[in-house]
């Protein structure tokens, strides 16, 4: 969690960009994105270098670059090869102390396009970066915006000196920064909170031989959620801890049992892929995962309920996915894939239904949705029940308290746990659900989002992974429910319909009893209205 001193601190630097006229919160939020990541990669570069030096194995740096004549024509040896030259003075470290003036000359001439050009032409984030602009062309806000960025990085290392980790609190720190998109009512979109996704990650247990998907990943929280996941999992004891919500995870650098530079390469470029149909959102979310370590995230700016996925992207791809779909707003029909087999607009069930055929068989997926999908009458609804119920073994569903997504929303939520068994399926491959409802997510459920004591995530993990063998007969915490009950209740999957409710006889005293009771308290009001009166003349 994020302490109110660093608060206070993103909250200044909000207002420098305000005040100097960059009024728009998506485009601050990207300029500032910008200047973290330059931030974060001279860091990271350093880090990488001295964890090298201390394995005892070579390391190339980041910060080098292509030498160009004066014409901008790259320079090649005898053999056609680019020559390369060092790159360092597009670090933070060597332009920050600059004056302003030659700071702004030096980072919007060299280190934005540097960091444009930080991958290969045909990766994801150089593609998407193609295109991207830095509008920070006043000097004074630049020398205040990265005076105030230094400033935030110095309280997250001693908030890591504390014991914090790095990564969790630069994870606060975006999600504090995209705060601002909702309040501003300028997108849709809202973050799902981290330790919600490391639930999440904890129920689906991803691994590096997974191809894990996100198809409407946002800033990439799901994805950087599975990568931590994985690095907790390969860790050894000694490396984790229990973080402020009970949860597993690793200190400050995860995976160090993984010792074969093939799986890192694997991690590195082909298990993260990521779809948005936002442009910015898509850089942002490149730019999140790189800062934490992904060096070949693979998101692309395309609407996965769209025929242009169906044309560029094939069916039962990924093993894993975890996602939080919008909730609302109604699609563009003419622009919809045809290969989605439920009429409507409503996106929310069509994600449920793309994400079912991205799936391949035996793959794993945690979907949060808004609870009225699950006991919605329409016939839409139904049938995107049946899709879950028929095309899946539908494993569970575990409901979240209505004040999960405060502030940005009240609406009561779900997530939902499946297993891709058959496309299109003529039969059932559910037989029976678990049930699960969280009554606490370990925050208070107002818009401040407070830290609890009670730890009930957990608890809930637990549960999950012992359902087969520990799950009581009663229902009333967490239970099993047939096929044959939920297509007896028209295909109903809310937690409510299923719970057994018991009734709490209440006792009352007598009328006569309570008639007194009343008269002796008037006579106690009247004795210290009329003291009132007296001293007061």
């Amino acid at each position: 969690m994020l302490s109110t001193e660093l608060k206070s601190k993103i909250n200044k630097l909000w207002d420098k960009f305000w005040s100097r006229g960059i009024t728009n919160p998506i485009t601050a939020i990207e300029q500032i994105s910008y200047l973290l990541f330059m931030r974060r990669i001279d860091d990271a570069d350093t880090d990488a270098k001295l964890k090298a030096e201390f394995a005892g194995v070579v390391y190339k740096t980041l910060f080098f670059r292509p030498q160009v004549d004066e014409k901008g024509i790259a320079i090649t040896d005898i053999h056609g090869n680019a020559v390369y030259e060092s790159a360092d003075d597009c670090r933070w470290s060597q332009f920050k102390d600059l004056d302003p003036d030659s700071m702004l000359e030096r980072v919007s001439g060299k280190a934005f396009f540097f960091i444009k050009n930080l991958n290969d032409p045909s990766q994801p984030f150089t593609r998407h970066m193609q295109n991207a602009v830095f509008i920070i062309n006043n000097s004074a806000l630049l020398d205040e915006a990265v005076k105030a960025i230094d400033d935030i990085f110095e309280e997250i290392k001693r908030q890591q000196n504390e014991g914090q980790q790095f990564q969790d609190t630069q994870g606060d720190v975006y999600e504090y920064l995209l705060n601002e998109l909702s309040q501003s009512g300028k997108n849709g979109q809202f973050r799902t909170p981290r330790h919600l996704i490391q639930f999440m990650s904890e129920i689906i247990d991803p691994d590096w031989t997974d191809k894990i998907c996100d198809p409407a990943c946002g800033t990439g929280g799901f994805l950087l959620g599975a990568y931590q996941h994985i690095l907790t999992k390969h860790s050894s004891p000694e490396e984790i801890v229990l973080d402020e919500n009970g949860m597993r995870r690793f200190k400050k650098y995860g995976g160090d049992k993984i010792t074969k530079q093939e799986v890192w390469d694997h991690l590195n470029e082909k298990t993260f892929f990521g779809f948005d149909v936002d442009q910015t959102m898509v850089r942002i979310g490149l730019m999140n995962l790189m800062l934490h370590g992904i060096k070949i995230p693979q998101i692309e700016n395309v609407d996965t309920l769209s025929k242009k996925y169906d044309q560029d992207y094939k069916d039962e791809e990924y093993s894993v996915i975890m996602a939080n779909p919008p909730f609302t707003g109604r699609i563009d029909k003419g622009g919809m894939s045809d290969k989605l087999k439920v009429d409507g607009t409503q996106s929310e069930l069509l994600f449920l239904i793309r994400i079912s055929k991205m799936l391949r068989p035996g793959g794993r997926a945690a979907i949060i949705i808004p609870e009225g999908v699950l006991f919605g009458g329409s016939k839409t609804q139904k049938k995107t029940r049946e899709v879950l119920l028929m095309d899946n073994q539908l494993e569970a569903v575990i409901s979240l308290p209505s004040g999960a997504f405060k502030p940005y929303t009240g609406v009561k939520t779900a997530i939902l746990v499946l297993t891709k068994v058959e496309e299109d399926s003529p039969t059932w491959h559910t037989e029976k659900v678990w049930f699960y409802q969280l009554n606490s997510d370990g925050y208070s459920l107002d818009d401040n989002r407070r830290k609890l004591t009670e730890n009930p995530l957990p608890i809930a993990v637990d549960a999950f992974k012992q359902r087969a063998t520990n799950t009581p007969v009663e229902r009333k915490k967490h239970f099993y429910v047939s096929i044959d009950e939920i297509k007896d209740n028209n295909l109903d999957l809310s937690y409510n319909r299923y719970k057994k409710f018991e009734y709490e006889e209440q006792t009352y005293e007598p009328p006569q009893k309570i008639l007194e009771a009343l008269f002796t308290l008037e006579t106690e009001i009247n004795k210290d209205m009329e003291e009132l009166r007296n001293l007061i003349g």
